[in-house]
């Protein structure tokens, strides 16, 4: 072989190698949250060694449920669905202030029915498709922060709206009535929070949009948002998740393909290597030791700070064996799930949304959601250990 051939091949080879790193690199600048809890599963996998036990750290039916909805969601994004529905705020609600608002509110009821995950998995894309059709991306970030408080602190007040919440619901055996009345307090608080900052930090600008003309295909329509409920059916157990985890895919494989291949497949993994960390943590006696330990000293303010830690669904399942004070502990991960990234595993799918938006403004995101969240952690803390001491 020539010696010019293989100067060629060499360069040829060097080329591949830097276009490897290059997109390895940018998977992992994107994907930044799913390596982390990829690596902390790893170290706590050396604690823990892999047994049959890791089977019971999976909810197999979240998992289920993210991606049933997620590729439903993606097949109608596919047919410009909620671009339509956007159009429609825009038309009724001609500012910023009041759509942004609306948006917001639509999150908080939806986690109260849907709970938290699935209503930013719905919500959030309605909330890009408003903001970017109509030029006004700058309040994204706000927008999907408040989406995502709204979410987390909206489901609080149904025993379904938040995973830790139908856990805690079962395993204490909570009348109905009592549990909503010990979450009534910190949900109008937290009504009135989200509502001021929406009011204080967004102007009321004019919102104009084109006047494209877009129709639905109605079919496709009809279908997917007849799969859309089955999830949702799914959520509230009246059948078995796996009906629709057959289902989903099945009518998407005939229908529309791409939707399936757009799933955010690495926040899947994201949750599955978080349930892996959580459940090894469970089983360090020192970890439980030391929460025993705090639980003891005050159960409202270290059940919310566990969750800052490893997450106010883990926090709930794993406190819940060295307390009886189940009203503190079900308040202390319910507003446990503002905080850090990590508070709440909802907070990873917005994360990840605005990344796929927006993944420049990656490190802005943070800071500003650091910024509200440890806010409004602060302010529900203070005021549901006041509420406690006078009642």
């Amino acid at each position: 072989m020539k010696s010019s051939e293989k100067k060629a091949q060499h360069a040829s080879f060097k080329e591949l190698i830097l276009a490897i790193r290059l997109r390895s690199v940018s998977f992992i600048k994107k994907n930044i949250v799913m390596v982390i809890a990829l690596c902390i599963a790893i170290i706590t996998s050396f604690i823990i060694p892999p047994d049959s036990a890791y089977l019971d750290y999976f909810d197999f039916k979240t998992l289920s449920c993210l991606f049933t909805t997620l590729a439903v969601v993606c097949a109608l994004k596919n047919i410009r669905f909620f671009y339509i529905i956007a159009r429609k705020i825009v038309s009724i609600f001609k500012t910023t202030k009041i759509a942004i608002l609306v948006l917001v509110y639509i999150t908080f009821l939806g986690s109260m029915l849907l709970a938290n995950d699935m209503a930013l998995l719905t919500f959030l894309p309605l909330g890009y498709f408003v903001l970017s059709s109509t030029g006004k991306e700058k309040y994204m970030a706000f927008t999907f922060i408040m989406q995502n408080i709204a979410a987390n602190l909206g489901g609080m007040l149904t025993p379904f709206g938040n995973p830790q919440n139908l856990y805690l619901y079962s395993f204490f055996e909570i009348p109905t009535l009592e549990f909503m009345g010990i979450m009534l307090p910190p949900f109008v608080l937290s009504v009135t929070l989200i509502t001021a900052c929406c009011l204080i930090f967004v102007k009321s600008e004019s919102l104009e949009i084109n006047n494209e003309s877009v129709k639905l295909p109605k079919a496709r329509t009809i279908i997917y948002l007849l799969l859309f409920a089955l999830s949702i059916i799914v959520i509230f157990r009246f059948i078995p998740y796996q009906i629709a985890l057959i289902a989903v895919p099945l009518v998407l494989i005939f229908m529309d393909r791409r939707a399936l291949l757009k799933v955010d497949y690495p926040l899947l993994l994201t949750f599955v290597f978080f349930f892996i960390f959580a459940g090894n943590m469970a089983r360090i006696d020192a970890v439980k030791d030391f929460f025993s330990w705090l639980l003891d000293k005050n159960t409202l303010l270290f059940s919310a700070l566990s969750c800052q830690v490893i997450s106010n669904v883990p926090s709930a399942i794993l406190l819940s064996q060295f307390t009886t004070k189940y009203n503190e502990l079900l308040l202390g991960v319910n507003i446990g799930g503002v905080g850090s990234l990590i508070s709440s595993l909802a907070s990873l799918i917005t994360l990840r949304e605005y990344i796929n938006h927006n993944p420049r403004g990656t490190k802005k995101y943070i800071l500003l959601f650091s910024a509200f969240n440890f806010g409004f952690l602060l302010v529900l803390l203070g005021f549901c250990t006041a509420w406690n001491l006078i009642f």
